[in-house]
């Protein structure tokens, strides 16, 4: 009968030699343009929400993004943000002229409470934070009235 060593670790160093080949045949398969095109596309932009007293506030991340490439609409109580984003790299030397250009779509969607006024939401946008201002519907005091019986 023969004695074998017991190495808890030899799985776990084969599971990192794989995952190492599989990042590296990816990264060699696509080029740099490539993969910063895959950046831009899957632009997501961070957003920052809050609620006073008399309104809700939404903060939109878009840095290099012109307001005209932004869209807000609303459709069924349904707050939806979208747009695209345009990037182009240009670089001139006195051998070459070099120009990369890359563009990614992004929507952002959020659920209004019910006691919004969709009519007056104000957005405002300043260097690169899209600022939309939500407010609220002034409360409905209860009325209470006398109901006669017949």
């Amino acid at each position: 009968m023969t004695l074998t060593h017991y190495d808890p670790f030899k799985e776990l160093r084969t599971i990192s030699r794989s995952l190492n080949s599989f990042n590296d045949f990816f990264n060699n398969s696509i080029s740099s343009n490539e993969l910063s095109q895959l950046n831009v596309s899957s632009f997501v932009p961070d957003v920052n929400t809050r609620e006073g007293e008399y309104a809700y506030h939404i903060d939109v991340d878009l840095p290099g993004i012109e307001k005209d490439d932004i869209h807000i609409g609303i459709d069924n109580n349904i707050l939806s943000i979208s747009g695209e984003r345009k990037t182009k790299e240009e670089t001139k030397e006195e051998d070459y002229y070099k120009v990369e250009s890359s563009f990614g779509k992004f929507e952002r969607k959020f659920s209004l409470p019910d006691d919004v006024d969709t009519e007056n939401i104000h957005a405002e946008s300043s260097n690169g934070v899209l600022e939309i201002t939500i407010p609220k519907l002034a409360p409905q005091e209860d009325q209470i009235r006398k109901i006669e019986i017949k």
